[in-house]
C-alpha cells in the first residue's frame, strides 16, 4: 500500500482500544498536537545549497544530499552572547544580519537590536548603539544598512559603522518615516516603507503626516496598578482623516532628497511603492479613497516626474497584491488582477500596453511564484482542480505548455529556489498532516522527504479524530455553498446530534478547503468527543470563487453572509441525524461579526451564539478595511446600520455569549461595549467576558486562551 494512502487511512480509522480524550491544555499551552515544518530555509545564489538557522547556528546545506556543507556562524563562538531569533544573508553572501532582542509592537511591527557578522574574518559588531532599530535591511552591494528608529530613517556605513540620519522630523502620533501608521500596517499588511534601489545608490521610503488622525485610548490595567495607564495611538476609523502620505526618494551618495508627484488628489492611499529593474524608475500605486481605483505610476527618482501607465477601475473595489513584477530585460512586467472575474496575470509594456492574458480560465491563481526568464516559463498556483485545492503550476511565457506539477489532493504551498532549479512542496490534505518534500523543477522529480510529520501521526491514532467531511448545498437562489462536517467518531445515523457551526465569512476569506486542520481544529475536535456535530460553511463573500462570488457582500457587509448562514441552519436541520433544535453558531473577529448578528438580526436560527473580538457596527472599525467594503458611512449609512447587530439587540433570543479583549488595538472592545448597552437598554439576558490588556488574538499560548476554550467549551455543553 501506498505510504502517504496507508498514513491517511490510519488517521480515518477508529481505534480499537478506544479514543483518548483531548483538553484544552493540548492544543494551547503543551503542544500535543504541533505539527513539524521544514521553515526558515534560505535558497542561495548557487542553487546548489540553502542555508537554515537552528540550535542557535546558520549552516549552509547541501540541497540534494541534505548535508551541512558550512556552518556559516555558531553563535557558540562569538565573544558576546546572543540569542538569533532571525537572520538575514547579504546579496554576495559574505555578511549576516543578526537580530536579536526581538520586540513586538502591533501585527507586524517590531523592534530589536541587530549585529552584522563578516563570514570570512568571523568578526561581529552591533549595528547601532544609540537603541533599538526597525526592519534593518542590506543594501544591494551589502555595503550599507538602512533602518528607522523612533519614526525616523537612518543608514549605516559598515565599513567604518558610521551612522547617517537621513530623517529628522519624526515624532510619535505625529510624523512617521520609513515606517507604517497603524492602519497601513493591518491593512495593507506592511510595515517596512523603505526600499533600496537595485544599485544601491538610492531609498525610497514612506513619510506618514498622522497629525489630523483622531486618536484612540487604550487604557492599560498591568496586573491591578493603583492607576491604570492610558495609551493613545492614531486609528482612523470609518469616515475619519487618514495620515497625508508622501513618497520621498533619498540619494545616499549626494545625500538630495526628492519628492514624488504623486498627483492634485491628497485624500489617497499608497500601499505599494517597489523599484523596477531601472534604478532610476520608482514604482508606485495608487488607490483612491473609496478603492475602486487603482493607478500604476512610473516616478522618475531624479526629478519625482511620474507618468500614470495603467489604470484598472472597479464598480466595487480593486484588491491590491504583491504580484507586480518587472521583467530583467526592463521592458515589459507582469501584473495580476480580476478584471476579467477571475484572479489571473497579465502582461505588459513598460509604457502599460497589454500584450497578453498569461492565465486564463474560470479559476483563480492563488500565488504567483515568479518567471524564469531565461527558460521563460512562469510558476504558479491555483484553484483550477477545486476551489477547494491548491496545485502547483508551470506553464510557458506564450501561455502554452500548461503543467500541472502537483499531484496530490489537497493543499500545496511551494517554495521555489532562486535559480528555480528547486522547490520545496509544503502539501498537506482534510486527512494528512503537513508533508515536506524536496523536487527537482525541470523534470520535477522527487529529490527527498524533509518532514513526514510521522510522530504527529502517530499521536493523532490515540485520539481518533474526526474526519473532515466535505458537503455543498443549494440555497434558495440556486446558490452553491461549501462547507464539511466534523461528526462524532461513533456516529450513529439513527441519533439526533447538536450542531455547532464555525465560520469566518469574511471577504476573500476561506475556511472549507481541503488541508489539515483549520481555525480552532482541535477544540472543535474536542466538541465533537462531547457529541457535537462540527460544521464550516463558507457564504458569499468569500473567496476563491470568482470576483462575482466574492463581491456580492459590497456597500452591505454582513446582508448576504447572514442570509447564507440561516439556509445553513435550515440545510442542517434537514438532515436526518440533526436536531434542529439545538444549533449554535460561534466565531471570531468578522466571525465574531457574523455570530453576532445571527443571534440578533437572525434571531431564532440558532438557539446559541459565542462571538470573540467582534465588530458590532462597522462605524467603529479603521477605514481602509472598512470603506474598500462599504464606502464611508456619508456616503452609505444604511449599509453601516442595517447590519449592526447593535441595531438588533432588540431581537436577540437564546443562549449569547460576548467575549473580548479590553486591549484589543484592532477591533477595539468599544464595539462589545455598544452591543453589550443595546442589550441591557432592550432588558436582554446575556452573559459576557473580557480579558484585562489582552489584544485581539487574546494571547495564544497562555492561561488566557486556557481560560477562554474553557469557558466556551462549558458555556457550549451547558447552553447547546
Amino acid at each position: 500500500m501506498n505510504k502517504l494512502i496507508l498514513i491517511s487511512f490510519l488517521l480515518i480509522t477508529s481505534s480499537s482500544i478506544g479514543q483518548k480524550k483531548i483538553t484544552v491544555e493540548d492544543f494551547t499551552t503543551k503542544n500535543t498536537f504541533a505539527q513539524k515544518s521544514v521553515s526558515g530555509i534560505r535558497w542561495m545564489k548557487d542553487g546548489k545549497f540553502y542555508s537554515t538557522l537552528s540550535g542557535n547556528k546558520i549552516s549552509k546545506y547541501n540541497v540534494t544530499s541534505g548535508e551541512i556543507a558550512e556552518t556559516l556562524l555558531d553563535a557558540a563562538t562569538l565573544p558576546i552572547k546572543l540569542n538569533i531569533q532571525e537572520y538575514t544573508l547579504s546579496e554576495d553572501e559574505r555578511k549576516i544580519l543578526l537580530l536579536t532582542e526581538h520586540e513586538g509592537i502591533y501585527r507586524r511591527s517590531f523592534k530589536a537590536e541587530y549585529y552584522v557578522y563578516d563570514v570570512s574574518t568571523k568578526s561581529i559588531n552591533k549595528l547601532s548603539t544609540k537603541g533599538k532599530q526597525q526592519y534593518a535591511t542590506f543594501s544591494p552591494d551589502g555595503s550599507k544598512v538602512a533602518f528607522t528608529r523612533d519614526n525616523n530613517l537612518f543608514v549605516v556605513n559598515l565599513s567604518d559603522l558610521s551612522e547617517v540620519q537621513i530623517t529628522t522630523d519624526g515624532k510619535f502620533n505625529f510624523i512617521i518615516n520609513g515606517s507604517c501608521d497603524w492602519v497601513y500596517e493591518e491593512e495593507f499588511s506592511f510595515a517596512q516603507a523603505f526600499f533600496w534601489s537595485p544599485d544601491g545608490k538610492k531609498l525610497a521610503y514612506y513619510r506618514f503626516d498622522e497629525t489630523n488622525v483622531k486618536e484612540y485610548n487604550l487604557q492599560k490595567w498591568e496586573g491591578g496598578k493603583l492607576y491604570p495607564t492610558d495609551y493613545r495611538y492614531k486609528y482612523p476609523k470609518a469616515g475619519e482623516d487618514n495620515s497625508a502620505i508622501e513618497i520621498w526618494m533619498y540619494d545616499v551618495v549626494s545625500k538630495q532628497k526628492i519628492k514624488a508627484d504623486l498627483g492634485q488628489e491628497k485624500d489617497v492611499y499608497i500601499p505599494r511603492v517597489q523599484w523596477s529593474q531601472n534604478p532610476n524608475v520608482l514604482s508606485i500605486r495608487r488607490l483612491n479613497r473609496l478603492q475602486n481605483t487603482l493607478d500604476i505610476i512610473h516616478t522618475n527618482a531624479s526629478t519625482g516626474e511620474s507618468k500614470t501607465i495603467l489604470t484598472e477601475k472597479s464598480d466595487t473595489y480593486v484588491d491590491v497584491n504583491d504580484d507586480l513584477t518587472y521583467l530583467v530585460d526592463g521592458k515589459q512586467f507582469i501584473h495580476g488582477s480580476e478584471q476579467k472575474g477571475f484572479y489571473h496575470l497579465y502582461l505588459y509594456t513598460m509604457e502599460g500596453q497589454l500584450v497578453r492574458a498569461l492565465t486564463a480560465g474560470d479559476f483563480e491563481i492563488t500565488d504567483f511564484y515568479g518567471l524564469d526568464e531565461k527558460n521563460k516559463t512562469l510558476y504558479y498556483s491555483s484553484t483550477e482542480m477545486s476551489p477547494l485545492e491548491r496545485h502547483f503550476y508551470s506553464i510557458s511565457f506564450d501561455g502554452k505548455n500548461k503543467t500541472k506539477l502537483s499531484a496530490q489532493a489537497g493543499t500545496h504551498s511551494i517554495n521555489l529556489s532562486k535559480d528555480f532549479q528547486f522547490y520545496i512542496d509544503n502539501f498537506s490534505s482534510a486527512s494528512l498532516p503537513l508533508q515536506v518534500t524536496l523536487y527537482k523543477t525541470k523534470a520535477n522529480e522527487l529529490i527527498k522527504s524533509l518532514e513526514k510529520n510521522e510522530s504527529l501521526i502517530n499521536t493523532l491514532q490515540d485520539y481518533n479524530l474526526s474526519a473532515k467531511e466535505f458537503f455543498s448545498f443549494k440555497t434558495t437562489d440556486g446558490t452553491l455553498l461549501n462547507g464539511y462536517l466534523l461528526k462524532p467518531a461513533a456516529f450513529d445515523a439513527s441519533k439526533k446530534y447538536p450542531v455547532l457551526v464555525y465560520q469566518y465569512s469574511g471577504p476573500g476569506s476561506q475556511e472549507g478547503a481541503n488541508r489539515w486542520g483549520g481555525g480552532h481544529y482541535y477544540f472543535h475536535q474536542m466538541l465533537t468527543q462531547q457529541g457535537f456535530i462540527i460544521a464550516i460553511i463558507d457564504p458569499r463573500g468569500t473567496g476563491f470563487r470568482g470576483e462575482k462570488f466574492k463581491k456580492i457582500t459590497y456597500k452591505q457587509l454582513g446582508k448576504y453572509e447572514l442570509e447564507d448562514h440561516i439556509e445553513g441552519a435550515r440545510y442542517l436541520s434537514s438532515l436526518s441525524y440533526v436536531d434542529a433544535n439545538r444549533l449554535g453558531i460561534w466565531g471570531w473577529s468578522y466571525g465574531g461579526y457574523m455570530s453576532s448578528l445571527a443571534m440578533t438580526k437572525g434571531a431564532g436560527a440558532f438557539k446559541t451564539g459565542v462571538a470573540v473580538a467582534p465588530v458590532t457596527n462597522w462605524r467603529y472599525y479603521d477605514n481602509i478595511y472598512t470603506e474598500r467594503f462599504m464606502q464611508r458611512p456619508q456616503e452609505n449609512a444604511a449599509g453601516y446600520d442595517d447590519n449592526s447587530p447593535t441595531t438588533y439587540a432588540h431581537k436577540l433570543t437564546g443562549s449569547f455569549l460576548l467575549i473580548h479583549g479590553t486591549g484589543d488595538d484592532n477591533v477595539h472592545f468599544q464595539n462589545s461595549v455598544a452591543l453589550q448597552e443595546g442589550l441591557v437598554a432592550a432588558g436582554k439576558q446575556f452573559q459576557s467576558f473580557y480579558y484585562p490588556d489582552k489584544n485581539h488574538g487574546m494571547a495564544p499560548g497562555t492561561k488566557s486562551r486556557v481560560h477562554l476554550y474553557n469557558m466556551m467549551f462549558n458555556f457550549l455543553l451547558k447552553n447547546l
